[in-house]
């Protein structure tokens, strides 16, 4: 059976990307490998088995293109206001609270941010499978 164990995104400004990913999620670092040309950091927190892999490719000077393809990374929360709050508090601008509903049932409670790279972050009330 396969573990995963960590998920990547390249990233233009480092400093600025580990400092969002400390702030909005509490991620700290693991392991930092440092290459010519190339910089690996592992981040984690005490709640994940999976670890953020931010890579950051020295003298990248185009920002990445997502694509169509890349959606989202989800976390669930205890306090999705207060984790909502908390991003505002740091300078950040979290999308709206929404809810999801199936056969009128709360399925989700959840907003998206963005990180400094524009990738999407989705947090979300632990609630049903969103544990």
């Amino acid at each position: 059976m396969a573990k995963i164990i960590h998920a990547m995104v390249r990233v233009m400004d480092l400093d600025k990307s580990l400092k969002f990913y400390k702030d909005a999620l509490d991620l700290d670092i693991a392991e930092r490998l440092d290459f010519e040309g190339f910089t690996l950091v592992y981040l984690r927190n005490e709640e994940n088995d999976m670890e953020l892999e931010l890579t950051w490719n020295h003298g990248t000077e185009a920002p990445y293109t997502h694509g169509s393809g890349y959606g989202h990374i989800a976390v669930a929360v205890d306090d999705l206001e207060a984790e909502r709050e908390k991003l505002i508090d740091f300078g950040y601008e979290p999308a709206d609270i929404k809810e999801f509903f199936r056969e009128g049932q709360l399925l989700a409670k959840f907003f998206f941010i963005q990180d400094p790279d524009g990738y999407k972050i989705e947090f979300l009330q632990r609630h049903g499978r969103y544990q």
